[in-house]
């Protein structure tokens, strides 16, 4: 027994310690404590004078060892010396290319996730959805009537092509110029404004909000703003916002895609003839491939590594990565034709050229920024990649929620809605989920980058989580409509999306390596407060200030280290109920302590996988994926109550925020389950399991019974239904295939109770429902139904029979896309040449 209270004081002694971070001197005071009063037989029911046996002198001696690490020399000498060696030592070196990524962008509540202590005011500090008078209105009327003049059938299949008539609509009204100051003749709207205006767009048209995406992106304006020179601001900018040059940036090459440092494309520092002058330039060689606005561009950015062979600007041979601006019509700049990505409409093809001359005025910056493209594109991703890409598929979410649960209360089988069915329930509530989660974070997201934030690994996770969410939505909308969704035509409102949901997957850097590479691999050395600093500390080429700064970083880490292996373990045996709560959490304590203690677990789980894998984490992906996983879901969940508490605490949401806290901490320890169990570390493994999984499993997906009632908030007209589909295009124009759902939608939800009526009429054998007989007028005749009843449900059933129905064809009306591909095109290599045009060349 005595031993059973010595155990448990010295654990709790041990958590207290630990989750305050004391220093050396109050550990050794603290477990000093303890031996003392069992030397004295405190354990025992009575004291006495204390007694020092053999095991009590070592007990003894290796405290005041403990107490010793308190004296900054003996600490230096007999901690901190031999660990900044071996750290230096086993450190793979830090390339260029690498060092200017980890140094792009910001650190923001990500960090505030790796710290295993959240501040929840932090997050409750970041700005809710502000629009300014001039950006609303422009989301409501330019946006809203681009929206109304796409056609997208005509455009993805008739065309193939973007109409004359929308390009004029978006250089006209300035779309192209969002990101430009209005200083050099641009919009110079927020990025909060930017995401809900692309999102609109999207939910209309994923070919449409590509071209107005990709300059708003990375690409030439936004680097020429942050990095040109004075000439190529006052020259470009203007032309650009009004739409008089179009842009495309070329980086992804044959041989450097997600790999994009490896670029073969290259330039030698020479001089040459320009306009009639000798200057000094560039010689470039380049093939670039998936360019998005590359065969309408007036002007290519382009990406290469640059040489100084004959070290024309000094000493350095190998200058590094640069980026230029080159008319398309410069001599030697080829632009290729059409690729087809997944069969878009949009411009998207190759260019290349061959020893082609251009003056250094032409470089991004001018001289004074030769090979410092990398950095620049890094910093511009971190802040471009948080808002393209999430904003579209954010409200591509949404727009599958609002077309899906109308088609799920519209279409009925088996005597009943197919949304009130639970097989067709169970995706719904998924959908449901979805849009709400994917609006929080990009919300949140925008917000962080409105207010100069550039969040590279929060951006990361973004991209990968809410597209690959929003392929899942696509996926269910389209298990829900079934015939009606596979079969295309003008009436098909979720083809385009079908589509083109792989092409979001797959730019801006592929999910499975942001997922596996950038993400955490990425984010524990720019997130983990200790970590970064001990890197820098250690590649200090002044050995003696580098070894202040590792020690200071050092003893932090330990210190950090103890505190999450403490905290962990303590909130897994209370099972959470000790978290962190903020004031005024309106019943959202129990998610806040939840949320809390898995950071805490998240936070302990990263440390020691990457003190114990260190420079193999690289390869690790398996690990590092399931990591990024956890990461994501707990800063989704964050963003979850955020948005909850910005929209004013709406009591229905409240079934959606459990919905979704629930699958969410699910995830989460799947996630981190996943890592424990597959830990390479047998004894890391094990110690794992007994931190984080004392207790075995924590957290269990959300029960059926609530999913069923959130569906049941969003399949009829209402608030909710609109909060969740706010800020995507809505049509009420009953030609319209959108607006048709919603005119429909509102005239079944009131011919409900007449419904049923026919129904039990149907069912007692009252009237006959069978092709050649008008069962609705034999309802009224029969009395099961008022006249007026039947006037509503003969509405019901026209409109009903145009949403449901599908497009046919007559085969000439087709031919087009049958016609066999001619011998001339065939064979081409990457730059859509024939593959014996090179040997011509």
């Amino acid at each position: 027994m005595a031993l059973i209270l010595l155990l448990i004081t010295l654990i709790a002694v041990a958590l207290a310690l630990g989750i305050w971070r004391a220093s050396p001197w109050q550990w050794a005071a603290g477990l000093g404590l303890v031996a003392l009063a069992w030397q004295c037989g405190a354990f025992h029911g009575g004291l006495h004078a204390p007694h020092f046996g053999f095991l009590g002198l070592l007990t003894w001696l290796g405290l005041a060892g403990l107490a010793a690490l308190s004296v900054a020399e003996v600490r230096r000498k007999v901690l901190v010396q031999p660990a900044f060696k071996l750290v230096r030592n086993i450190l793979p070196k830090v390339s260029d290319t690498e060092q200017q990524a980890l140094d792009a962008g910001t650190v923001g509540f990500d960090a505030e996730i790796f710290s295993g202590t959240p501040d929840w005011l932090k997050l409750r500090a970041i700005p809710p959805i502000v629009l300014t008078p001039e950006e609303r209105a422009f989301l409501d009327g330019p946006t809203e009537q681009l929206c109304a003049m796409v056609d997208h059938w005509q455009i993805r299949h008739a065309e193939r092509r973007m109409p004359t008539e929308i390009w004029d609509f978006v250089k006209a009204h300035g779309f192209l110029g969002m990101l430009i100051s209005k200083e050099h003749g641009g919009l110079g709207f927020s990025a909060q404004a930017q995401s809900l205006i692309l999102g609109k767009i999207a939910s209309r048209s994923p070919d449409v909000v590509t071209i107005v995406m990709v300059p708003n992106s990375l690409g030439p304006g936004e680097l020429i703003e942050k990095y040109g020179t004075d000439e190529q601001k006052h020259h470009f900018l203007p032309r650009l916002a009004q739409g008089l040059e179009v842009p495309c940036f070329s980086l992804t090459g044959p041989t450097s895609g997600s790999d994009a440092a490896t670029m073969r494309d290259i330039g030698y520092v020479t001089k040459g003839e320009h306009e009639g002058r000798e200057v000094v330039g560039i010689r470039l060689s380049w093939d670039k491939r998936y360019i998005t606005l590359g065969p309408e561009a007036t002007l290519v950015g382009l990406a290469f590594r640059l040489f100084d062979p004959d070290k024309v600007l000094g000493d350095t041979e190998d200058i590094g990565i640069t980026v230029a601006l080159i008319p398309a019509t410069h001599p030697g700049v080829n632009i290729g034709r059409r690729h087809l990505p997944s069969g878009a409409a949009f411009p998207n093809g190759p260019n290349w050229g061959t020893d082609v001359f251009i003056p250094m005025e032409w470089v991004i910056g001018g001289q004074a920024m030769v090979g410092n493209g990398w950095r620049m594109l890094m910093e511009c991703l971190s802040a471009g990649r948080a808002i393209s890409l999430p904003s579209s598929a954010t409200a591509g979410a949404k727009a599958m929620l609002r077309v899906t649960t109308a088609y799920a209360r519209i279409r009925r089988q088996f005597g009943l809605p197919i949304a009130r069915m639970e097989g067709v329930d169970e995706p719904l509530a998924r959908l449901v989920e979805t849009a709400y989660v994917n609006e929080a974070a990009r919300a949140v997201t925008a917000a962080m980058v409105s207010r100069g934030e550039r969040p590279s690994v929060i951006s990361a996770l973004m991209k990968y989580q809410t597209t690959e969410k929003l392929r899942r939505a696509v996926n269910d909308a389209f298990d829900i409509h079934g015939g009606r969704a596979i079969c295309d035509g003008p009436s098909n409102y979720l083809q385009s999306a079908y589509q083109l949901v792989p092409v979001g997957i797959t730019v801006e850097g592929a999910n499975i390596l942001t997922r596996t590479l950038i993400t955490f691999a990425q984010g524990a050395l720019r997130s983990h407060p200790y970590l970064y600093k001990e890197v820098q500390a250690v590649q200090d080429t002044d050995t003696k200030r580098g070894l202040a700064a590792f020690e200071d970083a050092l003893l932090g880490h330990i210190s950090f280290s103890i505190s999450n292996i403490a905290g962990a373990f303590f909130h897994n045996i209370t099972l959470g109920l000790f978290g962190e709560v903020p004031d005024r959490a309106d019943g959202l304590e129990t998610i806040y302590r939840q949320l809390s203690r898995a950071s805490r677990n998240f936070a302990l789980v990263a440390d020691l996988t990457v003190a114990t894998l260190g420079g193999g984490l690289k390869v690790k992906q398996k690990i590092t994926g399931r990591l990024a996983d956890a990461l994501s879901e707990i800063y989704l969940l964050c963003c979850v109550l955020k948005r909850f508490e910005d929209d004013g605490r709406p009591e229905p949401d409240r079934a959606i925020v459990a919905f979704a806290a629930a699958n969410g901490l699910h995830r989460f320890e799947e996630a981190l389950r996943g890592t424990v169990e597959n830990f390479p570390n047998p004894v890391v493994r094990v110690l794992l399991r007994v931190l984080v999984f004392p207790f075995g499993r924590h957290y269990y997906p959300a029960p059926d019974a609530l999913g069923s009632r959130i569906v049941r908030l969003v399949t009829e007209p209402g608030p909710v239904r609109d909060r969740l589909t706010r800020d995507i295009y809505i049509s009420d124009d009953p030609d319209d295939a959108t607006g048709l759902l919603e005119v429909t939608l509102k005239k079944v939800v009131a011919a409900e109770e007449a419904e049923k009526k026919l129904e039990r009429a149907i069912r007692s054998g009252t009237v006959r429902r069978y092709h050649g007989i008008d069962w609705i007028a034999a309802a009224a005749d029969a009395g099961s139904i008022t006249e007026s009843e039947a006037l509503m449900l003969r509405e019901v059933e026209t409109l009903t029979a145009r949403v449901i129905a599908v497009d046919h064809f007559a085969p000439e009306e087709l031919e087009p896309n049958y016609r066999k591909v001619s011998a001339s095109s065939l064979g081409h290599n990457s730059r859509g040449l024939p593959a014996d045009a090179e040997k011509q060349m």
